[in-house]
């Protein structure tokens, strides 16, 4: 397969002189902002910084161009423990979004029962958490970039509990479905922030690994939630689903509140510089309070600061896809999304009808999904990481760790998509599998076999395509997101929607083949970036320096 690479080295004399002139520059910038850091300390980051980068360059011999400029400059000065323990909390609040949505689908019968309405309806219940959980991180997402991720997650559950205790209390379908959607207005948001967190802890070379633990949680959530909706409506009654669901987000807001410190880069940086109190933790404040009076633990690097956004965007999301490569990236993203949540919000029935299985059944129902989607994070996560240093090895870029690797010469959509089609087509063949295994009601180990392999291809699938977007957004990983997010949501709502009067028409097995056909007739955009991209995004990327220059 041919693909667009760059070359990534130039000869030891350029670079040797590149390096010098940088820390001319450096220290000059440094000379000129007196107000940030003290002059006497700028002699001395010279000397630190210069002796660092010239022994790189002896020791290296050439150093390729995709090298981080930022130089000798951590890319983030947390230890690797606490990045973990941040990526884990990230996990555990992004689970409440899937968890919201898939506890509430055991319990679909019921409610409808108790509200007097039909299958139809309720169904539509999902279709409308779907628009709003596409649109609200927009929102979120904007703000976060440029406020940062802290209030941003503060905002999101203080959203989550007032419409669950709304949820909790109310007894008709119109508040049912107005309170879905201000639900998932407060639980969507939270994907796309862990997300954005990745990006301000990890380079692109380790971000697979991190984007595994970061979405560990979130990968229980369509394992946990049928099972826990399945259990509380049996025995207690789906009112006390959401009860359930204001505990849980009580405790997960009380411990991002007490123990979460800011991470968004346009606020502190690489970890090192002070940030405003509301961006402060509970335990940051308390120690702070007994350290005051003492140097600070870290000297700030305000070089490692992003340009601020001005004001919030809701649009910028939408805009994302008026690129050609995340275009093509949104689009397939959004089929595979749609056929996941046709499978999703189908299964319910599908079980009950083919199986007359009750809530409690068709919940554990639920687990060989969640548990393929949690075991695809581990293998795909390492394969992205193996995958991202073979590339760069062969387009000739060096690995520096805790060093942001640039990829204006670099074809990082080959390193991702050569993971990505792989999966796309896995999830494709055991999509086609359940459909017809549904259809003859074979022995339920059949479905469940083929749902856990099926999940680990497609969420496997999903989360390559999700570092890609983060990937070529740097500045505003929570936006680009909310972006993947915005599209795929908009378009599986209208999935849901027609899923089950599409299986009523022709069948299970043939809904199953009509969308894995779908998925391998829009294949060729996943190639055409895979060989394409590189070139769109450097042209992109010209086009956009060269109106900054004539502005």
């Amino acid at each position: 397969m041919s693909s667009e690479n760059p070359s990534a080295s130039d000869n030891h004399g350029e670079i040797s002189n590149a390096v010098e002139d940088g820390v001319s520059a450096s220290s000059h910038n440094a000379a000129a902002s007196a107000d940030l850091q003290a002059s006497n300390h700028t002699g001395k980051e010279k000397r630190e910084e210069q002796s660092p980068q010239e022994d790189h360059v002896r020791t290296s011999g050439q150093m390729g161009e995709g090298a981080s400029p930022a130089g000798d400059v951590p890319y983030c000065v947390l230890p690797e423990g606490e990045k973990i323990f941040l990526m884990i909390v990230c996990s555990i609040a992004g689970m409440i979004s899937p968890m919201s949505s898939s506890i509430y689908f055991p319990a679909l019968n019921n409610i409808g029962k108790d509200l007097d309405v039909s299958t139809t309806l309720m169904n539509l219940t999902i279709t409308t958490y779907l628009i709003f959980q596409g649109i609200a991180p927009s929102f979120i997402a904007s703000f976060s970039d440029a406020h940062g991720r802290r209030p941003a997650y503060l905002i999101c559950f203080t959203i989550y509990l007032a419409a669950n205790i709304g949820l909790a209390l109310q007894d008709s379908y119109a508040a049912l479905i107005v309170l879905r959607c201000l639900q998932s207005s407060g639980s969507s948001g939270t994907i796309a922030l862990g997300s954005a967190a990745v990006s301000d802890l990890s380079t692109r070379s380790e971000r697979g690994k991190y984007i595994g633990y970061a979405t560990m949680a979130v990968t229980l959530g369509p394992a946990l939630g049928p099972v826990i909706g399945g259990l509380i409506d049996h025995f207690l009654g789906w009112r006390w689903i959401f009860w359930f669901l204001v505990i849980l987000a009580g405790a997960y807001a009380t411990l991002i509140a007490v123990f979460y410190p800011e991470t968004c880069r346009a606020v502190v940086g690489n970890g090192s510089v002070p940030s405003a109190k509301w961006n402060l933790s509970g335990w940051q404040i308390i120690s702070n309070t007994f350290r005051r009076g003492r140097a600070p633990a870290k000297e700030p690097n305000y070089e490692s600061v992003q340009k601020r956004r001005r004001g919030v965007n809701p649009f910028a999301s939408a805009m994302i896809a008026t690129e050609k490569e995340s275009a093509l990236i949104l689009i397939y993203g959004s089929l595979l999304y749609c056929g996941n949540m046709a499978v999703l919000s189908t299964l319910t029935s599908e079980l009950q009808t083919r199986y007359g299985f009750n809530s409690i059944q068709i919940g554990l129902c639920y687990l060989p999904m969640g548990c393929g989607s949690m075991t695809s994070r581990l293998t795909v996560g390492r394969l992205l990481d193996w995958n991202f240093k073979r590339e760069a090895a062969r387009q000739g870029m060096p690995i520096v760790k805790n060093r942001q690797q640039e990829i204006e010469k670099f074809n990082i959509e080959v390193a991702r998509l050569a993971v990505t089609i792989p999966f796309v087509y896995g999830g494709a063949l055991f999509l086609v599998a359940y459909g017809w295994v549904m259809q003859y009601r074979t022995s339920l180990a059949g479905p469940l076999v083929v749902l856990f392999f099926m999940s680990h291809f497609t969420t496997g699938a999903f989360s390559s395509l999700n570092t890609l977007i983060v990937d070529t957004h740097r500045e505003s990983p929570a936006t680009a997101v909310a972006a993947n997010n915005l599209w795929r949501c908009l378009t599986a709502a209208g999935a849901v929607a027609a899923a089950s009067p599409l299986i009523e028409r022709i069948g299970i097995g043939w809904t199953a083949s009509f969308i894995a056909l779908l998925w391998l007739v829009f294949s060729p955009l996943l190639w055409a970036v895979y060989r394409w991209g590189y070139g769109w995004r450097e042209n992109l990327r010209r086009k956009r320096e060269a109106i900054c220059l004539g502005a």
